[in-house]
């Protein structure tokens, strides 16, 4: 029953209640900041969990305490059969939060579907506003498909956060058309710290653009800007600009500030278990469903992986194989 549910925390006490779910490592778009230009070599599809599996995995945690799930890939949408796998995990009433991140190419069609399913808290990956910076960023030219599909969404009443990854030489100059994007429109822009899941690794030796740097930014333009209250769990940094319908948002994914309140875990598509972004993996998944284990054996790995959690990012990327460093893709990872 729902209320015997057990409340799974780390070794650190902290609530393992939100997993990151990749339906895919396959993505229509190239981004800078996510693979090389040439792609990934993706995995074959037997490689992949299937939405059974997947199914099973969300049921599995949310009686462990998962009450929130985000659907990620690579693209989600590029996988066949997604609406459909949404209702069955929708089924699921111990799930109180279903959310997506997407880049929007291959979003608008599925709005009506998402909205009669009471999934209207949506992440678009827009790292600026100008046609040829997001040619050179994706590596395709999307950019009035993606916006045509963040209107659409906001008409419809949808709650939406734009990320953006801020990139030096790339689009700096993007900080601040994003945010006074949000004085006419109820969104969030929340700007992400470049990260090297890259395919290829770090591209700089020092992040200049780090949190601190892209808030002065955003200081320099509105001056009277102000930080919201912080929510609980929250990797955000929020700021209010005075009569800005939306809000903006500061992540800083490299500097790692956020990791001492972190409840998220992640699945790849291929269903390894990562308890942090920066480790390789802490638990083969798939090879556990498709020994035949039960739930209770399932159960029992799940708790040993939460309970040797690492203590922030730098140890999770410290304790890696000295061969595995920092570089993989953050299609295959899961975003």
């Amino acid at each position: 029953m729902l209320q015997d549910r057990i409340k799974i925390t780390d070794n650190y006490n902290r609530p393992i209640e939100y997993m990151r779910l990749a339906v895919t490592d396959r993505c229509n778009l190239r981004c800078f900041y996510c693979m090389p230009e040439e792609g990934i070599k993706y995995l074959p599809k037997k490689a992949l969990l299937t939405y059974e599996e997947m199914e099973r995995l969300v049921r599995v945690t949310s009686e462990m305490g998962v009450t929130k799930v985000r659907i990620t890939g690579g693209e989600p949408f590029v996988r066949k059969g997604l609406i459909e796998f949404l209702e069955r995990i929708r089924a699921n009433t111990a799930i109180e939060k279903i959310n997506i991140t997407t880049n929007g190419v291959l979003t608008q069609q599925y709005i009506p579907q998402l909205k009669a399913l009471g999934i209207t808290d949506i992440n678009l990956s827009i790292d600026t506003l100008d046609r040829d910076r997001f040619f050179k960023i994706t590596r395709r030219d999307e950019l009035p498909k993606v916006l045509d599909t963040l209107h659409n969404m906001l008409d419809e009443g949808f709650r939406v956060k734009i990320n953006a990854v801020v990139m030096e030489g790339k689009n700096t100059e993007d900080i601040y058309e994003l945010a006074k994007f949000t004085e006419q429109h109820p969104v969030e822009v929340r700007f992400i710290e470049e990260m090297p899941f890259n395919g290829e690794g770090n591209h700089y030796p020092v992040l200049n653009w780090n949190f601190k740097k892209i808030l002065e930014e955003l200081q320099q333009h509105f001056p009277a800007i102000n930080k919201l209250p912080t929510e609980k769990a929250a990797t955000a940094i929020k700021y209010q600009i005075p009569g800005h319908a939306g809000n903006v948002g500061i992540i800083a994914a490299f500097s790692r500030t956020f990791c001492g309140t972190c409840n998220r875990i992640r699945l790849t598509a291929q269903g390894t278990l990562k308890t942090c972004l920066y480790d390789s993996g802490v638990l083969d998944l798939r090879e556990i469903l498709r020994s035949g284990a039960d739930d209770e054996v399932l159960k029992t790995a799940l708790v040993g992986a939460f309970k040797s959690r690492a203590k922030d990012g730098f140890e999770a990327e410290k304790n890696r194989p000295q061969e595995n460093k920092v570089s993989e893709s953050m299609s295959t990872i899961g975003g």
